[in-house]
């Protein structure tokens, strides 16, 4: 049976709030949490450092409140969905009727690029609408810009105030409407300059090498060069067997970062959440790898085609 909002309804319920002091984020949060607890309910709070002491203090020990490190979970979108079905099947698996969770998703105002976040927020309303979750965003007005802020309208069905007053968002797009219009890609400040490598038609052993080539000056950790080279060999895969030619690659790096750019003049993949997914459409399963291995995966459409562009940095923002 579930409890509060959610009662009587199915799949996902998933609420944003915005609060502009900590004592409107525990005004929201807490309530939220302590239903959850006094529900019986599997009750998580999934914050960064300093919310999760705010939490923490408000709750105290024992209290029936799961800690778990947002700054960890919250790395990359496809990881975090995999850790988070994986953990919602296993509540649902111990007999849970809903499991509450709280939790802070990375934006440009703690210093992460928000596009593949912004697609994370709208795709979660499909891949975990099979669960019975009850989900809880807050966004910190004093760091989320206002694009930000309007996105999180776009992609969660109902805003909560300090107050505790719930409405339905008006904004709200479902995912397939959101991830094919709605999702704009951060700028790329390596791109404004020349790429160091240029290649028309690759092949994959082709692409491996040009990724290889900008070791040399990007010097990346074997983890962060390893998972690039391995990501471009299956962008160029896609984009030569499921795109559409001329196929073309181009690189930049600075110390300690590397981007590529795969573009083919085809439309991309048909599914809006392919990559943060596994998914046995054609190139699916590659758009799912490179999510995994890169610190940033931007899908980006537009008048030369479809362009995946992967970035490989050693210290990514989390």
């Amino acid at each position: 049976m579930r409890s509060g909002p959610a009662a009587g309804h199915d799949g996902l319920l998933h609420e944003a709030a915005f609060y502009g002091s900590d004592d409107e984020f525990l005004a929201v949060v807490v309530p939220f949490l302590r239903a959850g607890v006094a529900a019986g309910e599997p009750t998580v709070s999934l914050f960064g450092p300093h919310n999760q002491r705010l939490v923490r203090s408000a709750f105290g020990p024992g209290s029936g409140v799961e800690f778990i490190d947002g700054g960890r979970h919250y790395q990359r979108p496809a990881a975090a969905i995999r850790r988070h079905r994986e953990m919602l099947a296993h509540y649902v698996g111990a007999g849970a009727a809903q499991i509450r969770i709280a939790g802070d998703v990375p934006h440009p105002g703690v210093g992460v690029p928000w596009e593949w976040w912004a697609r994370y927020e709208s795709a979660v309303n499909e891949v975990y609408d099979e669960f019975p979750m009850y989900g809880l965003c807050p966004y910190d007005t004093r760091t989320a810009p206002p694009e930000i802020l309007a996105d999180v309208q776009r992609t969660h069905t109902h805003m909560v105030g300090a107050d505790g007053h719930r409405r339905p968002s008006g904004m709200y797009q479902p995912p397939r409407q959101f991830l094919t219009t709605g999702v704009t890609s951060w700028p790329e400040p390596l791109q404004a300059s020349a790429p160091a490598v240029e290649l028309l038609d690759p092949t994959p052993a082709q692409g491996r090498g040009a990724a290889a080539a900008l070791e040399a000056t990007a010097a990346l950790s074997a983890d962060e060069f390893e998972g690039l080279v391995v990501a471009v060999s299956e962008a160029v895969t896609n984009a030569v067997r499921h795109g559409r030619a001329p196929v073309r690659l181009r690189g930049w790096a600075r110390p300690g970062r590397a981007v590529v750019t795969v573009t083919d003049a085809g439309p991309g993949p048909v599914n809006p959440v392919a990559g943060l997914m596994p998914d046995r459409e054609p190139g699916g399963l590659g758009l799912w790898l490179m999510h995994q291995l890169c610190a940033y995966v931007s899908l980006q459409r537009g008048p030369e085609g479809f362009t995946v562009r992967l970035v490989a940095e050693d210290s990514p923002a989390a």
